[in-house]
């Protein structure tokens, strides 16, 4: 799912998150907006574990929204307020827009708002005169709806009632002698096209009635000159149309042929280009493309939300994101190297391979959590931190602390603890209890759930691998899950080309993990820990992946001879 707006700066998590990286999240963009003025929102890029649902539905937050890709797209770079046309609207009233907003090329959409061509303002002329002409007839031609001629000529309609259908018509001006003009019509009527002639004539009344008799299709009386009841009665006995109008024969003409609708005038195929559709992925196929304008749509729809021009191409803006929790791009939500990251908070090692065109605010500490660091800037500068907010900082921070027992446990973890503790009004140990109690992946997750709740991918020397975590309050559904696990294992490497994959299944009450990995055999028995014959490896006390895990892992790699990458 992609961004809809570039306005906020997006505050984010890694990939599959945990409790920190989406309390964190939520936390840093409250800060940001109350403390620094700032336009922040949290979102996501992963699904909310079930005992993160639990913490945000007791601090009554809404859950942030979902964001998988942060490019650029078609739709952030559109004028989502560009004018547009109507099938069924006039050259005039089309003529008219152009003139007065500047634009050459118009999106056509239908009533429901669907686009169904682009016109541009050649394609408009050729409305007022065919592209070849052999003769004058094609010239007096014109197909249009009796409707849109009076709506066009402002004028009054008696006679017989005016029609909306479009019809073929011969303009008929009745601009030379008396005499002379009603021979034409004579003869006109003798050829047998009386019933598709539009006459166009001044206050003449004989030659009205000739008209009128001769059962023309519409008479148009310009001048400004009321029309006789008698010839009114006539009309409507014969069924001729008659249009009073104030304008000159002259321009009578003009707007008469201005009253075609422009749907004939639209050109063949054009390209329309979806709302989600990257600007990088783009570029390449829209520049040999001749379109003046681009039009973007909603995904799977014809529905316009608005248009670009290959000028919108160049250098489009980046989405402004705020890091949290991780700090390297192989965590990170898709695009991210596309963004403008503005800041990174995190208490994990440095990746190094963040890259920013200048100097950003980034703050990495040795902490039990995220949540502490955000925490901290809330009480350092005195800022309003919210009831709902200061419960998800607790959540984030015991999560990762395992309720400050964890390794990672610093003297200022346990200080900002019993600091959110007395805002959100809480016992921090019930609250964890509580916390992992609301939901027990072992028991009632998926398999992709298992593997991917909070998982996180790995470089180290020639070596790519994941991790994933997984925390209960007992490990007596192990064995039930421990087949599904391997099997999922298998699928991660296969799908992601992982030289192997590990999933440590933590006991945070008695403080042990047992951890399942598949993969590179050598580097998998070079781990230091307790190799069981069943296959799982036991790790006594070991409830850090951060920091007793990932520097098992990174020893066992040199350890296995891997090639250390410059």
């Amino acid at each position: 799912m992609t961004l809809t707006s570039q306005e906020p700066v997006y505050v984010v998590g890694h990939l599959n998150p945990d409790a920190d990286a989406i309390c964190a999240a939520i936390g840093y963009a409250e800060y940001l907006r109350v403390a620094e003025g700032v336009n922040a929102e949290a979102i996501r890029c992963g699904s909310v574990p079930a005992r993160v649902k639990w913490v945000l539905d007791q601090a009554g937050e809404e859950y942030p929204q979902l964001v998988t890709d942060v490019r650029t797209t078609a739709e952030l770079i559109s004028d989502k307020a560009t004018l547009t046309v109507s099938d069924g609207d006039t050259f005039l009233e089309v003529y008219n827009t152009m003139q007065e907003s500047g634009e050459e090329s118009l999106p056509i959409v239908s009533d429901n708002g669907d686009i169904i061509g682009i016109l541009d303002f050649t394609q408009l002329m050729q409305l007022l005169m065919p592209r070849v002409v052999t003769g004058s007839e094609e010239v007096k031609t014109v197909y249009v709806s009796p409707q849109k001629i009076l709506e066009c000529l402002k004028g009054n309609s008696v006679g017989a009632p005016i029609s909306e259908e479009e019809e073929e018509l011969i303009m008929f001006v009745g601009a030379s002698s008396e005499e002379s003009t009603r021979d034409g019509l004579i003869r006109d009527a003798e050829n047998g096209i009386s019933k598709t002639q539009l006459v166009i004539c001044g206050d003449r009344k004989r030659l009205q009635k000739v008209a009128i008799d001769n059962q023309v299709r519409i008479m148009v009386v310009t001048g400004g000159f009321d029309v006789d009841p008698e010839m009114q009665a006539l009309a409507k006995e014969k069924g001729v149309m008659i249009i009073s109008c104030d304008y000159d024969t002259a321009t009578s003409v003009q707007l008469v042929r201005c009253s075609k609708i422009v749907d004939t005038a639209l050109g063949g195929e054009f390209l329309c280009v979806e709302s989600d559709e990257a600007v990088t992925d783009i570029s390449r196929k829209l520049s040999v493309v001749t379109q003046e304008i681009f039009p973007v749509v909603k995904k799977g729809t014809r529905e316009l939300i608005g248009v670009f021009t290959k000028a919108d191409l160049v250098s489009p803006p980046q989405t402004k994101i705020v890091m949290v929790d991780h700090n390297e791009y192989s965590q990170a939500v898709k695009g991210i190297n596309e963004a403008e990251v503005v800041e990174v908070i995190d208490h994990h090692r440095l990746g190094g391979d963040v890259v920013s065109r200048g100097p950003i605010r980034f703050l990495n500490e040795p902490v039990g959590s995220s949540c502490t660091l955000i925490a901290r800037k809330f009480k350092s500068y005195n800022a309003e931190l919210s009831k709902g907010v200061a419960l998800c900082l607790i959540a984030g921070l015991v999560s990762d602390t395992l309720n400050l027992t964890s390794p990672t446990t610093t003297e200022l973890d346990r200080e900002i603890l019993s600091w959110l503790s007395g805002i959100a009004e809480v016992d921090a140990d019930q609250f964890t209890n509580d916390m992992f109690a609301s939901g027990s992946l072992l028991h009632t997750g998926t398999v992709d759930e298992l593997m991917n709740t909070d998982r996180k991918e790995f470089s180290e020397g020639d070596k790519r691998f994941s991790i994933a975590q997984v925390e209960e309050m007992g490990l007596e559904a192990f064995d039930k899950r421990r087949e599904e696990m391997e099997q999922g294992l298998e699928e991660l490497i296969a799908k992601n080309g992982y030289d192997f994959a590990m999933v440590a299944v933590t006991d945070i009450s008695k403080h042990y993990s047992l951890i399942l990995a598949r993969g590179d055999e050598k580097v998998i028995k070079a781990l230091d820990f307790e190799h069981r014959d069943g296959g799982e490896i036991y790790a006594e006390g070991i409830v850090s992946r951060k920091k007793q895990i990932l520097p098992a892992v990174s020893d066992a790699i040199l350890g296995a001879g891997a090639v250390v990458m410059s």
